[in-house]
């Protein structure tokens, strides 16, 4: 049986990016991110109801400089996966197919997140967080 020469189908190096491609590859990385966060949201409420040294190791490690840019990641991939699903919405209901119309919200939703995430950032640490 001879080897028969066929196409390879192009690498994601062969693409040049493009909004909705970012979007869609992010939105699906948020996701994750949002679901290992949820872990360190249930390390979080076992250590509260396991007692003052169980709360002082979390609350150590939330409060250390990894902890607060862990959660800030998972603040803005929250804004960004809900803004994104908000875009989404508008999709299944058949709206915004158009290519002008899908790199504006593509970028709204990046903004929108970002915005979002350091507007909490500010209110929580101005209320002393």
């Amino acid at each position: 049986m001879a080897d028969i020469e066929r196409p390879l189908s192009p690498h994601l190096q062969i693409y040049k990016p493009q909004i909705t491609m970012v979007t869609s590859f992010t939105h699906r990385a948020t996701g994750v991110a949002l679901g290992v966060g949820t872990l360190l949201l249930t390390w979080w409420l076992v250590a509260i109801a396991s007692g003052p040294e169980a709360y002082a190791t979390v609350s150590g490690f939330i409060s250390s400089w990894f902890g607060q840019l862990v959660l800030f990641g998972f603040t803005w991939s929250l804004f960004y996966h809900l803004c994104n699903g908000i875009r989404h919405l508008f999709w299944d209901a058949g709206k915004g197919f158009e290519l002008p119309t899908m790199r504006k919200t593509g970028m709204t939703v990046i903004i929108a997140s970002v915005v979002l995430t350091l507007l909490t950032w500010i209110v929580a640490y101005g209320m002393g967080g």
